[in-house]
């Protein structure tokens, strides 16, 4: 069962396109949250964030493009899980601060 989440994980660490901030960073979930008024799911890494675009004001953290679709969900579950293990992950981004 840990080799299918460490592959999902994985997975889901190259998929550049599902995240909205560009640049990449490695390192655990340190905290996950939904917004209230409109849904959109952001995220905070432990790790470094390289790269980041312009626009991005230096909080450090990510965006899920599109919690809605499918693969938002996929994501979404993702990202739970390696928060509830521990698990190191890496992400990389679209370079732009819009969903």
């Amino acid at each position: 069962m840990k080799w299918f989440v460490a592959i999902a994980v994985l997975m889901a660490s190259m998929s550049a396109a599902s995240f909205s901030i560009a640049g990449d960073a490695t390192g655990t979930v340190s905290y996950v949250t939904v917004r209230d008024t409109d849904g959109l799911v952001y995220f905070w890494l432990s790790g470094a964030h390289t790269n980041p675009p312009a626009c991005a004001n230096g909080t450090g953290y990510w965006m899920i493009a599109n919690e809605n679709s499918e693969t938002g969900k996929r994501h979404f579950a993702m990202l739970m899980l390696a928060k509830a293990m521990g698990m190191t992950i890496h992400v990389s981004g679209k370079n732009t601060c819009t969903r």
